[in-house]
């Protein structure tokens, strides 16, 4: 019989995976977001997180290669910096005691929900999008940090910017894979592997199963509707979060 915590992190890896395969994005925030929400240190919820994201971006990654959609130059721009910043993010989340940096990342996976809001009402980021590089490594070090966010802030800021969407989601999701595996082998050096091995096999569980049903999904669900939806759930776990913090 399958572990019940197991079947749980699965349903939540279905979820996830089946609004990033759609949309370029969302899995680490809702996941990171559900884990925190279930109790897991963010420490924890993080390395399981991009353990998991090894999988599912491999998945994604090369169905982006095999249908043409990375841009070469877009991806070195984005993959070096991005790589060595998430390992940098994930020592720092480490290091810092739980009842310090869980504040920090419960408002930070609350503010991926705005940033996820201002696409659907298509606010404008022309005046203020930073150097390619910059932006990798910003999205790589907060995703480490809060777990999830890389497709939420590279994807929407380079979409957002006029950067044609089918190069930058294919580039971002390739990229992501060998930032998830830079980020898992630092979290690997300062965590022990089975206290968070039933959320990384319910995550790919879920999240494998999802993937081939990702593409339909997008071809039948408007994009606004389901920006809508992963903004919807990420506030109320981002909510559900800071009244844990303060009850």
């Amino acid at each position: 019989m399958i572990d019940r915590e197991i079947l749980l992190f699965a349903a939540i890896g279905f979820f996830a995976q089946l609004v990033d395969g759609a949309l370029g994005m969302a899995f680490g925030v809702i996941a990171s977001s559900s884990l925190i929400a279930t109790g897991a240190p963010p420490a924890i919820a993080s390395a399981a997180v991009h353990a998991a994201e090894i999988v599912t971006t491999a998945i994604s990654g090369a169905s982006h290669v095999w249908n043409r959609n990375v841009d070469r130059r877009l991806f070195l721009q984005l993959v070096v910096p991005g790589a060595a910043a998430g390992a940098v993010g994930a020592y720092i989340l480490t290091g810092v005691p739980e009842e310090v940096i869980k504040p920090v990342v419960t408002v930070y996976l609350a503010g991926m929900a705005v940033l996820i809001f201002a696409r659907v009402l298509g606010w404008g980021l022309r005046r203020w999008r930073p150097p390619t590089p910059l932006l990798g490594a910003g999205g790589g070090f907060l995703d480490a940090i809060g777990g999830g966010g890389w497709g939420p802030l590279v994807a929407s800021t380079l979409i957002a910017t006029g950067d044609n969407p089918r190069r930058s989601v294919g580039s971002v999701n390739l990229a992501e894979f060998f930032v998830a595996v830079t980020v898992s082998a630092t979290f690997l050096t300062q965590l022990d592997l089975a206290r968070y091995g039933k959320p990384v096999i319910g995550l790919i569980i879920g999240g494998a199963l999802a993937a081939p049903l990702a593409g339909y999904l997008l071809r039948i669900m408007p994009m606004r509707v389901a920006l809508i939806l992963v903004g919807v759930v990420v506030a109320t776990l981002s909510v559900l979060n800071l009244a844990q913090l303060f009850a």
